[in-house]
């Protein structure tokens, strides 16, 4: 992640967090009760790059099931439903931001 985010980018860090915990949750650790969690955030620096290179959604989500699958041991496939509709709202989100 470059150095010196400006305010929209910084906003942007926040919303892939929340995104990443409420929405994707990959090993279901979010319930109703739970507040927003840094579990996932550890993730958010990947993320946030390939959404400031403008990757699109089949490369976004393909990340998430990469991720799922090589650093926590899920059986994620590729092109899945659930990654494809995170990854959607994170570019959602990112051209809402900071726009295309």
């Amino acid at each position: 992640m470059k150095k010196g985010l400006n305010k929209k980018e910084k906003e942007l860090i926040k919303h892939i967090s929340k995104i990443l915990w409420y929405e994707w949750d990959p090993i279901g650790l979010h319930n109703e009760q739970d507040e927003w969690s840094d579990e996932y955030d550890g993730y958010v620096p990947s993320i946030f790059n390939l959404l400031i290179e403008g990757r699109d959604g089949f490369k976004v989500s393909n990340h998430l099931t990469k991720l799922a699958s090589e650093n926590m041991g899920l059986n994620s496939i590729i092109g899945n439903e659930h990654d494809c509709k995170v990854a959607k709202k994170l570019i959602d989100a990112k051209i809402k931001l900071i726009g295309e």
